[in-house]
């Protein structure tokens, strides 16, 4: 296992402290926010379960196990070794599972459906996420003041539609706060759970594993059931995995061993200690950990820390997405940074409105956190056991574990989440259908942009040349015309000759004395360093082929990387450089390799692709676009 990135140069004190702050502020928002509501919905209505001590007991360490197994043991123990260049990510982790590149073909393996599906399952537990916590927050106004019911959802959107309307602005600055103030919540979770701790200490018996064990077999399948509301506990547990890239493994560890956990475990055992002594609490058992002069405070607090634990969330997707595009599973987009100095700051305008406008459907559809609670865990529990089975298939292919042992951390884990997910499951028809309609949806738009592509480049490819043979007969032929100046065509495939290129001749019946065909090529890496970025091949007289390499992390920049050829003996003046295009008008048939309907989804993605001049940083005064008709 390459783990080089972390244990070469391990951080200082002082950077791993504010590696660490950092990573309280972006890492675990999601699960720092989780206290609001899980207690809460186990005891709900829709469980039945009776205000008794062992009802609370068992109930404490169910919770107090899934942190200890699937957070602490499972993702900080296991999972965040499986680093791709130091970075995580479900995406990560399945270009570390995959021994080979995708199906050429644009067909999905069954690894990578997977992968992909667990990707899909991220965006709607990126839709869930922000409705949920910032729904749990401003419900606080409802504990404190009742009759505050009715301005609960309209006061939800306004924050979220504020929250959203800044991302275009970047969270350079803001986020510089999100450490110092996530600090702060951990540090009233803990003190608000530790002085109903202080008062009822017999609720630390509930670490033992007996009362979970007893609790079961007490309430059979409404023991079982009670799980579905137990999984609350862990969402974004993931985070902790996906964000590894931003601050390396140790500070991520660090921050959950010191702080977030011991600050979590606090909270939780006091609201069980306060059920204990007054099961009226039931109703809000966080929010009534504080006394009644704190209890504003803590609501704004509270807000604080879900709109922070949403903008993690936005970022993720926006993280995702990006890589998604580059990896060729959806249409180019727009994609801007909103940083001179951190590279993942990023703003994807189509998916931050997108988004937002799923957000404020969920918050209309649902109206409060206990209703959408029903839609959370599906996405989360089906994340999990993605993770674990990619995780599994990296230790077998990549770190030679024995098979018992993969099966046995396999039985281990996933049991745990295979259980979270089936009694997930009978929510489904209540709202846990939202994200798995989501991730179909999202999957199936990837699978169609992905064979869809495949299909266009495969009929290019029918209607080309191979680019050996007419660079032979170019060379020896006096015919063609050669012009001064340099052309640089922009292929997808190094072995044929653009279409772009054989328009150009036809119509013009010229060639430039310097011919160069780019490819830019994705690799299953996170970041290709700059040294490796380009690749020059002198073909013949004035043709040459470059090759362009970018991880799934970076954005393609063609001027740029031009000038790295220079140390290859190969200058370019970018403004006095055509650049030629290929532009295709798609039109769908019957009979294809295709089903009709994915074909015309495919033609309408299409037309919602930003220009390839936009996405690789072209010069638009140096551009020229040569268009075909491709019948797919």
């Amino acid at each position: 296992m390459t783990d080089t990135a972390f244990k070469a140069a391990p951080p200082d004190t002082g950077k791993l402290a504010t590696l660490t702050l950092g990573a309280l502020g972006v890492v675990y928002g999601d699960i720092g926010t989780s206290p609001l509501y899980t207690l809460r919905e186990c005891f709900g209505g829709e469980h039945g379960l009776a205000l008794t001590p062992d009802n609370i007991l068992g109930i404490m360490s169910l919770v107090f196990w899934a942190l200890v197994m699937v957070v602490t043991v499972k993702y900080v123990g296991f999972v965040m070794r499986a680093d791709n260049k130091g970075e995580g990510g479900i995406l990560s982790l399945l270009a570390l599972a995959s021994k080979t590149r995708p199906d050429a073909s644009g067909r999905l393996t069954l690894l990578t459906a997977l992968g992909l599906f667990g990707a899909a399952l991220f965006y709607g537990d990126g839709m869930i996420t922000p409705a949920m916590s910032v729904l749990s927050a401003v419900e606080g106004l409802e504990v404190a003041e009742p009759a505050l019911e009715s301005v609960v959802v309209p006061l939800t959107m306004a924050i979220l539609i504020a929250l959203f309307a800044i991302q275009s602005h970047g969270t350079s600055r803001v986020g510089a706060l999100f450490g110092p103030i996530m600090l702060a919540w951990f540090s009233t979770l803990g003190i608000l759970g530790l002085v109903e701790v202080v008062q009822q200490p017999g609720v630390l018996v509930a670490f033992n594993p007996l009362y979970a064990i007893s609790f079961f077999a007490n309430h059979g399948v409404a023991g079982f059931l009670v799980l579905g509301a137990v999984v609350l506990a862990v969402t974004g547990g993931e985070a902790l995995y996906a964000d590894m890239g931003h601050f390396g493994r140790r500070p991520i560890q660090v921050a959950w061993l010191t702080v977030v956990l011991p600050a979590l475990l606090l909270n939780y055992l006091g609201q069980c200690a306060l059920l204990l002594s007054d099961p009226s609490a039931v109703r809000s058992p966080f929010y009534l950990l504080a006394p009644e002069w704190g209890l504003y405070p803590l609501i704004g607090l509270s807000t604080a820390a879900t709109v922070i634990a949403s903008q993690a969330v936005i970022s993720g997707v926006f993280s995702l997405t990006r890589q998604a595009v580059q990896l060729g599973l959806c249409p180019r987009l727009d994609i801007r940074h909103t940083s001179n100095e951190e590279e993942g700051q990023i703003y994807i305008p189509r998916a931050n409105w997108g988004l937002l406008a799923a957000v404020l459907g969920l918050v209309v559809l649902f109206q409060s956190s206990s209703r959408l609670a029903a839609a959370y865990g599906i996405a989360v529990t089906g994340d999990m056991i993605i993770t674990t089975t990619l995780f599994l298939v990296v230790a077998r292919r990549r770190w030679n574990w024995s098979l018992p042992l993969c099966l046995a951390v396999g039985a281990v884990f996933l049991t745990i989440e295979i259980s979270f997910f089936a009694a997930n499951a009978v929510k489904i028809p209540h709202g846990g259908w939202v994200p798995l309609v989501i991730a179909v949806l999202t999957l199936g738009l990837m699978a169609t942009w992905r064979r869809g592509r495949a299909v266009l480049t495969m009929r290019l490819a029918e209607e080309s040349l191979p680019l050996d043979a007419f660079i032979k007969r170019q060379a020896k032929s006096s015919d063609i015309l050669r012009v001064k100046g340099t052309a640089v065509f922009m292929t997808s495939s190094s072995n044929t000759v653009p279409i772009a290129l054989l328009h150009n001749l036809k119509h013009n019946q010229v060639l430039h004395e310097r011919v160069v065909f780019v490819t830019v090529v994705v690799e299953d890496v996170p970041r290709v360093p700059a040294k490796d970025r380009v690749v020059v091949e002198g073909l013949a007289e004035g043709f040459y082929r470059i090759t362009v390499r970018y991880g799934f992390s970076q954005e393609p920049n063609i001027p740029k990387a031009l000038r790295l050829c220079k140390a290859f003996g190969l200058e370019f003046d970018v403004m006095a450089t055509s650049f030629f295009l290929g532009r295709e008008t798609l039109i769908p048939q019957m009979n294809s390799q295709m089903a009709l309907w994915r074909e015309k989804l495919f033609v309408v993605m299409s037309r919602t692709s930003v220009s390839a001049t936009d996405f690789f940083k072209l010069p638009p005064n140096r551009v020229v676009e040569l268009g075909t008709q491709v019948q797919l």
